[in-house]
């Protein structure tokens, strides 16, 4: 294998322990971002470009094997995820004809992608891919202006619910003695953090990388049943049922993650994982 340089664009909370994991296992590994270094906790074996992507030129990017997309928007609007995910994969795409070193190109997509809200079971092989979601469907465009532009060399992955010891709006929710009802059956799926920064980094080290992973962890569960869980867990009063919300929505999602890169293959081993952190 030739010697892997990788470009990690975005130095958010999943982008910079993504660098920083890289740098630890020695791969010559440049974080880039808009802000200066100083902004960001950045391990002392990584390099740093402070650039905004969409002024990335073909010599920049000459010599880099491997490249990451990991943004997000500066605003949750549409404008603002074109202006982030599609107007950044659509330079890069322009870009993919004089990137000679280029093998591969990893995103970090949604598995909001998926329009489906009737409770239904989505893979890797789910077809076709509808969003609802107007945020939704501007992800899905930034996909495919990669794999327009790159072919077989882009990887998405589109990760679902992410959570951890700092992302505890679920925790919190359980914690209120007042709450208000919720639906029965709403299917939701979700991923601990420091398992995503795992997976990216593994899809960008691997020597053959499947075309789409959705990363999520191995068991989904309604919002119901992790809510009655939780407030059990912390001593509060469980919710009770919505007896007016009684159609199935949400979906249930099959990962295809494999099981030993994941420290929490479900949601009830990451939330004690979290319950501990706060003893």
């Amino acid at each position: 294998m030739s010697t892997q340089k990788l470009l990690i664009i975005g130095q958010g909370d999943i982008g910079l322990p993504v660098t920083n994991m890289l740098a630890q296992d020695k791969v010559a590994v440049t974080g880039l971002a808009r802000s200066e270094r100083e902004h960001y906790a950045l391990d002392n074996e990584a390099d740093f470009i402070q650039a905004d992507a969409l002024t990335l030129s073909a010599e920049q990017l000459q010599s880099f094997t491997r490249i990451a997309i990991i943004v997000t928007p500066d605003e949750y609007s549409t404008s603002g995820y074109n202006d982030s995910y599609l107007s950044i994969c659509q330079h890069l795409a322009t870009l993919a004809n004089t990137l000679e070193a280029l093998e591969r190109v990893v995103f970090i997509s949604s598995t909001g992608v998926y329009g489906q809200d009737d409770g239904q079971w989505i893979d890797e092989h789910t077809a076709p891919v509808t969003p609802e979601r107007d945020a939704s469907k501007v992800i899905l465009q930034a996909e495919q202006a990669l794999q327009q532009g790159f072919g077989e060399k882009a990887i998405v992955i589109r990760p679902s619910g992410i959570y951890g010891r700092e992302r505890l709006m679920r925790l919190r929710k359980a914690k209120e003695s007042q709450k208000d009802p919720i639906a029965a059956e709403s299917w939701s799926n979700r991923i601990m953090d420091r398992d995503l920064v795992t997976i990216v980094t593994k899809v960008l080290m691997i020597d053959a990388p499947k075309p789409i992973y959705l990363a999520t962890d191995y068991l989904p569960v309604t919002t119901f049943e992790l809510t009655t869980w939780l407030s059990k867990q912390v001593g509060e009063t469980p919710p009770e049922v919505d007896s007016k919300k009684i159609s199935v929505t949400g979906k249930r999602l099959h990962s295809n993650i494999p099981l030993a890169w994941l420290n929490y293959p479900d949601w009830q081993a990451g939330y004690r994982d979290i319950l501990q952190q706060q003893e």
